[in-house]
């Protein structure tokens, strides 16, 4: 066992292609798209090194619920945290809370995507 108190992370959404294209477009990063099958759940990956650190995905499958309230997951997004924050409201989202300092730990941004689940963002720079 690791000890690793987080190695991956989901976001449910609605509609798996419209939730890609938003991260896709906000992001700047391509995801792996991998269709339901047999286990019932559609993924959008995101770009990761398991090796190096924590990956995650978009899923949608029955029973999977997209909102607020939930888990807050934050994306690294390493000297572009501006940027980021200026691309989410032309992808359909909506920046919940600008770029805020939280010293010694970088900064980081909340916001909503098209699904209405709250996301973080974080960077040092």
């Amino acid at each position: 066992m690791k000890d690793d108190a987080l190695n991956w992370f989901e976001i449910f959404v609605n509609d798996i292609d419209k939730a890609k294209a938003f991260y896709e477009a906000i992001l700047k990063s391509p995801m792996t798209s991998i269709p339901a099958g047999d286990c019932g759940i559609a993924m959008a990956i995101f770009a990761c090194n398991p090796e190096l650190g924590v990956g995650g995905a978009l899923c949608q499958a029955e029973g999977y619920k997209p909102g607020p309230g939930g888990t807050m997951v934050y994306l690294n997004v390493e000297g572009d945290l501006d940027g980021v924050l200026e691309r989410i409201p032309a992808a359909g989202g909506k920046v919940i809370k600008p770029r805020t300092a939280i010293p010694p730990h970088g900064f980081m941004g909340i916001f909503e995507d098209p699904d209405g689940n709250l996301v973080g963002l974080h960077s040092m720079a």
